[in-house]
This record gives C-alpha cells, structure tokens and sequence, in this order.
C-alpha cells in the first residue's frame, strides 16, 4: 500500500522522511535510493509490539497547508503491511539499570518506545550476522 511521506533535507544532512498517517514515525537515508528501505523499517519498527490499529493511507492533499511540512516535497511510499504484525508477545528480559536507563533516553530522543527500540536493535544485529 502506498502512503504520502514528506521528504525534508537541510544542507550537510540526510534525508529525513515524516510519515503523516503514522504519528511518530520518521526515517532518514543518506541518499533518495535508500528512503523506500529506511521507510519500511521505520514503519515496522513503529507498529513492533503495539495493539493499534494500521491506518489507512491518506493523500499527500490533505496535508496541504500543515506548517508541519513545508520547505519539502512530497512521495508516495509503498509500505508492505504483511510485514508489519503488530501482534506482540510478552517477554521478560534482565540488564543494568544503567543499560534500560540509556535504551529508553535514546527511545525518548528519537521518539520511539522501549519495545520498540530493542526490536530495531535486535533486528539490525540478526540482519549483519
């Protein structure tokens, strides 16, 4: 399914990608080839372990006039949902306070949740294994 992403980049950065439909989900890629898989990733990451619902997809249109996403452009981003299942399990897991202290400031910076962060974690090191 295609959804509307905003595409933003400030000078000696990446590309950064905001997605209106999923609040609090947002991608970078160093380069315009790379944004469809950091999209995809960030969107997975986004619904890991959560219990709501996948919206459906709106049209950049709507967004016209949002103050919110100006000084950008706009494309369309195909998300494969059936690789999202938000459909989480409970586990229990044991670190140092220190540690949990650390994975839930950097969660908070980049605006995503514990859950979320330890399935990005855990999914990049399985990818480079």
């Amino acid at each position: 399914m295609f959804f509307p992403a905003y595409v933003h980049k400030d000078e000696d950065s990446s590309y950064g990608l905001t997605f209106p439909d999923f609040e609090g989900c947002f991608a970078a890629a160093d380069s315009l080839q790379d944004l469809p898989q950091a999209a995809q990733d960030a969107v997975q990451a986004h619904f890991e372990g959560e219990t709501f619902a996948i919206p459906k997809a709106t049209a950049p249109e709507r967004w016209v006039g949002d103050e919110r996403f100006e000084g950008g452009y706009w494309m369309l981003v195909e998300i494969d949902l059936s690789r999202i299942n938000p459909k989480a399990i409970r586990i229990n897991v044991s670190m140092s306070e220190q540690l949990v202290h650390e994975i839930d400031q950097f969660a908070n910076a980049h605006q995503m949740s514990r859950s979320a962060f330890l399935a990005v974690a855990s999914r990049e090191k399985l990818a480079h294994a």
